[in-house]
C-alpha cells in the first residue's frame, strides 16, 4: 500500500469512527432521555397538567402565556373567578368583615392606580382568616376573589411535596411565578398551619427549604409595589403558625361564633332559593340555634328539607299522589333543631373516653350531630 493509498485509508477509516461515535452519542443521550423522563416521578402529573393546560387556558378565558412545567402542576389548582358561584351576597352576617375586606383586599386588587402613590396606602399582602370550624373561612375566601376578579390559586401542599431533592422549592417557586403571570390573583391556603406551622428541630430538611422558599418569595411580592398578587389564608389554629409567618400577615381577622342576628341572616340566605312559607320566624329560630355554626346552619335545614319530601312519600303510600312536595314551615326547621344534638368533635368520634362511659369528660367547644 502506498503513501496516497494508506492516507486514504486513515481517513476513510476516521470518517467511520466519527459517524459511529457521533450515533452512539445520539443514541445515548436518546436512551438518557427517555430513561429520565420514565423515571420523572412528577411525570404522570406533568403530563396531566399538560393535558389541562389548555382546558384551563380556556376556564380562564386567557392564555396561561409561557409556563415550565412546575407552574403546570400548579395551573391544575387555578380557579376563574367567573366560576366561583358564592359572593358576598351569599354570607349571612360579617358585615363589618366584609366592609374591612372590601376596603383593604378587594379595592387594591380592583383599583390599583388609588394605591400607586405614597407610603401610606399600600396593597395588602397577606390577610388570615382564623375561627373555630364551620364559620365560613374558606367560604369567604372564594368570595373575596369573586368580588375582586382576581384569580384564585388554591393551593395544595400535596402538590407541593416531591421525594426528589429541590422539587419542592421549585414547586413553591411556581406558585408565585404564575400569581404574578395571571395577576391580579389570591394565592390561598386552608389550614396554612399544616404548612408553615412553627419550625421544630425535627423537622425534615426538605419541610425547612419549602418553607423557607416561600416566605423569602412572599418577601419579593412585598417589595414589588406593582405586584396584585396576595396571600389568602384561613387556619383553626392560628396559635400554631411560625412567629415569622405571623408577622407577613399585617391584617388578620377573626371569623368567630354568629350571633343571633347573624344567625337569622344565614338561615335566610340559606332558604334563599328554597321553597319555604312565608311565615318563618327566622327570629325565634336563631334564639334556638345559638352556639351553632353557619356549618351547622347548613345541615339544620338539610335535615328540615326531608321532611316535607317524607310526608310526600307518605301520602304516596296512602294513594294519593302529587308531584311536587309542600313548602318547607316553621315546624320542620323546629324539629330540626330539636334533633340536633350538642357534642364535643371528641365525643362525636368516640376519642377521649377514658373512663369507657362512652362521654367526653373536657368540653372543648361545641360541635353538631345530626341524627
Amino acid at each position: 500500500m502506498d503513501g496516497k493509498d494508506s492516507g486514504s485509508f486513515w481517513k476513510s477509516r476516521l470518517v467511520r469512527e466519527i459517524i459511529i461515535y457521533g450515533a452512539s452519542a445520539i443514541v445515548s443521550y436518546g436512551i438518557i432521555f427517555v430513561g429520565l423522563r420514565i423515571f420523572d416521578p412528577n411525570r404522570v402529573n406533568v403530563r396531566k397538567a399538560q393535558e389541562s393546560k389548555k382546558q384551563i387556558e380556556k376556564r380562564l378565558g386567557r392564555p396561561l402565556g409561557q409556563t415550565n412545567e412546575y407552574e403546570d402542576v400548579i395551573a391544575s389548582d387555578v380557579v376563574n373567578p367567573d366560576h366561583i358561584d358564592v359572593g358576598f351576597g351569599s354570607i349571612g352576617g360579617l358585615e363589618i368583615i366584609k366592609k374591612h375586606l372590601d376596603e383593604l383586599v378587594i379595592l387594591p386588587l380592583k383599583r390599583p392606580e388609588l394605591f400607586a402613590h405614597g407610603k401610606l396606602l399600600r396593597p395588602q399582602r397577606g390577610v388570615l382568616l382564623y375561627g373555630p370550624p364551620g364559620t365560613g373561612k374558606t367560604m369567604l375566601a372564594k368570595a373575596i376573589a369573586k368580588e375582586s376578579g382576581a384569580v384564585f390559586i388554591n393551593v395544595r401542599v400535596s402538590n407541593l411535596m416531591s421525594k426528589w431533592f429541590g422539587d419542592a422549592q421549585k414547586l413553591v417557586a411556581a406558585v408565585f411565578s404564575l400569581a404574578y403571570k395571571l395577576q391580579p390573583s389570591i394565592i390561598f391556603i386552608d389550614e396554612v398551619d399544616s404548612f408553615l406551622g412553627q419550625r421544630r428541630t425535627t423537622d425534615s430538611e426538605a419541610i425547612t427549604n419549602m418553607k423557607t422558599e416561600f416566605m423569602s418569595l412572599w418577601d419579593g411580592f412585598t417589595t414589588d409595589h406593582n405586584a396584585r398578587v396576595m396571600v389568602l389564608a384561613a387556619t383553626n389554629r392560628p396559635m400554631d403558625l411560625d412567629e415569622a409567618i405571623l408577622r407577613r400577615f399585617p391584617r388578620a381577622f377573626e371569623i368567630g361564633m354568629p350571633n343571633q342576628s347573624e344567625i337569622a341572616m344565614i338561615l335566610k340566605v340559606i332558604l334563599k332559593d328554597e321553597r319555604v312559607e312565608d311565615t318563618i320566624d327566622y327570629k325565634h329560630l336563631s334564639r334556638m340555634c345559638e352556639g351553632f355554626t353557619g356549618f351547622d346552619l347548613t345541615e339544620i335545614c338539610k335535615q328540615a328539607a326531608y321532611f316535607p319530601l317524607r310526608d310526600l312519600l307518605e301520602e304516596e303510600r296512602n294513594g294519593k299522589f302529587s308531584t311536587i312536595a309542600r313548602k318547607l314551615n316553621q315546624r320542620d326547621l323546629e324539629n330540626a333543631i330539636k334533633m340536633a344534638e350538642v357534642t364535643t368533635s371528641e365525643t362525636r368520634f368516640g376519642l377521649n373516653d377514658n373512663d369507657g362511659s362512652g362521654e367526653d369528660d373536657d368540653d372543648d367547644g361545641p360541635r353538631l350531630i345530626i341524627d
